[in-house]
């Protein structure tokens, strides 16, 4: 199937049924007074988060919903049939947005759960409920209200723990299926990941946790060049980021200027998410002699003037993995502890979550705006690159 983790739809719940104007008129029942019914309530629209789905590619086709209507009222004090309410099935980590307001509706973070994006209407009155003392044949009717209507984007976020961050080439893929049963695709000639990938790392058999790897950055991504900034938004829900650099680079970009590339990069991205906890992983140290290696790794440090956790590995021959992963795992059980212990610890980094996807949103409308004023200057009036279907590969994942 194809990876889409963005799309625009409209929804319009129900309308609710009208109210019934009638009278009995039955046979030696003289006078036999009102008995319109109301109408039913119109259904509402509901959104799931579904473990089965990882794409969002069907609401790239069918764009428009809407919920049944309420029937309306009949004699004899029959009420309408409530709407049939819609429920839309969803991938976990999907974020509603309303596009008029830019409120955010539901965040799906957890299997199964269910919340109403579009109240259905409201059920109209018949005429038996206008009867009183001094008014016995009411005319009065009410008409049923009309459902929400909502312009909703819907927003898919990969769910992990881990993120890997770094330029093309990397090699955050070979890392990801050196660590876990992910199998993305890797070559021995430069090329960049296309989608994001999700890895399930085991530790042990009761202890684990989510990678994901998204595309390469690369310079002036920020500025719409490549697709990194694309996904750069998949790490907003990560705890932690593994900064992945490239110690033998195929060009003549030295480490220490790609590790600056991505910073950079980064920052102009979300302020938020460059100052959330990040690693330095120093990858492919098996290509360069053994007598150069610590110099290397220690002009990246300055460059960058690291004082983090540091690891040097190599993905490919695994070495130095074991390290890496155990202490990731120490890392998210302490801040699993840390948040039971203290609830308020997941509200600050829920609020955090929230200002990085805030952030990311602005970006993304900012180059979507530049690229659209582009195209209209050079009078071509397709679609915008980020909602072209050329974007839309295949992905896999594998738990």
């Amino acid at each position: 199937m194809k990876f889409v983790d963005e799309a625009t739809i409209t929804v319009e719940a129900g309308k609710g049924g009208n109210g019934c104007l009638s009278f009995r008129r039955e046979k030696f029942i003289p006078k036999g007074g009102p008995d319109g019914g109301d109408g039913g309530d119109g259904g509402s629209i509901f959104i799931e988060a579904d473990e089965s789905l990882n794409t969002l590619i069907d609401y790239r086709f069918t764009r428009r919903y809407n919920a049944q209507n309420g029937e309306g009222g009949s004699s004899r004090n029959c009420t309408g049939a409530k709407g049939e309410d819609l429920v839309l099935k969803v991938p976990v980590g999907t974020t509603v947005v309303d596009v008029d307001t830019d409120e955010i509706l539901a965040d799906l973070t957890t299997i199964g759960q269910r919340e109403k994006i579009a109240q259905g209407g409201w059920h109209g009155l018949g005429n038996t409920r206008f009867k009183s003392s001094v008014n016995r044949t009411p005319r009065q009717t009410t008409k049923g209200s009309p459902g929400e209507l909502r312009n909703l984007r819907l927003e898919l976020k990969v769910l992990a723990d881990v993120g890997l961050l770094g330029l093309p080439n990397a090699g955050k893929s070979t890392l990801i299926r050196a660590v876990s049963a992910a199998r993305p695709k890797v070559a021995d000639y430069p090329f960049t990941t296309l989608v994001p990938n999700l890895g399930v790392v085991r530790t042990e058999a009761h202890r684990s946790f989510v990678v994901a790897d998204i595309p390469g950055i690369i310079e002036g991504a920020a500025e719409g060049a490549g697709l990194g900034i694309r996904f750069l938004k998949h790490l907003a829900r990560n705890r932690v980021l593994l900064h992945l650099v490239d110690m033998a680079p195929w060009d003549d970009v030295t480490p220490a200027e790609a590790a600056l590339t991505a910073v950079r990069e980064l920052e102009k991205f979300s302020a938020t998410l460059a100052d959330q906890p990040r690693w330095l992983v120093l990858n492919k140290l098996d290509m360069l002699p053994e007598e150069e290696q610590n110099a290397a790794c220690q002009a990246v440090i300055d460059a960058l003037s690291w004082e983090g956790p540091v690891y040097q590995v190599s993905a490919l021959n695994k070495t130095g993995l074991t390290p890496l992963v155990h202490d990731l795992q120490t890392f998210l059980d302490a801040r699993a502890e840390a948040v039971a212990e203290n609830p308020e610890l997941l509200d600050e980094e829920r609020r955090i979550r929230a200002l990085i996807d805030e952030e990311a949103r602005e970006n993304l409308q900012r180059l979507r705006a530049e690229m659209r004023a582009r195209r209209e200057a050079e009078d071509d009036l397709d679609d915008d690159d980020f909602d072209d279907d050329d974007y839309d590969v295949e992905v896999e994942y594998v738990r």
